[in-house]
């Protein structure tokens, strides 16, 4: 539920607020390769909304607050490899890559809140499992409701 809240914030976050406090986590730097470090649709306001909403919400699961900051701020760390990651392989922003976009954002957040929660190995598994293929679900939804602007 956390991982979908962080993940899912940027997203409605950019529809409500279209460009407003919209500003790039990289500035718009470009690197060796002359790609984006991450992109321009990483921005400050995701990334610092993720992990308030994660971290307001992680109650009403029963997580401790900072159970959700941290899920909420190591699942944006992840979106940002990912994006880091598909901007080196050519990937333009906000393009698919299955298992780029959805691994490394659920998997940090699984790893980071392991101590404080019973999770085994085959738990780790299985929850980045199910959020990849609810993440691919979700986005088709998000699309069809006119949240997302790709239906990935």
């Amino acid at each position: 539920m956390l991982l979908a809240l962080a993940n899912g914030t940027p997203v409605i976050a950019k529809k409500l607020l279209g460009a407003r406090g919209a500003w790039p986590v990289d500035g718009g730097l470009t690197v060796w390769d002359g790609r984006p470090l991450f992109g321009a649709s990483k921005t400050w306001r995701g990334v610092a909304l993720a992990i308030v909403v994660t971290t307001g919400a992680s109650p009403l699961v029963g997580l401790d607050v900072t159970i959700g900051a941290v899920a909420g701020a190591t699942a944006m760390a992840g979106d940002l490899c990912s994006s880091f990651l598909k901007r080196r392989l050519g990937f333009v922003s906000s393009s698919r890559a299955v298992g780029i976009d959805q691994v490394p954002e659920s998997l940090l957040p699984f790893i980071a809140c392991r101590a404080a929660l019973p999770l085994s190995i085959a738990d780790i598994v299985a929850g980045v499992a199910v959020f990849t293929v609810g993440e691919m679900l979700a986005s088709r939804l998000l699309y069809r409701w006119h949240i997302r602007d790709r239906p990935y």
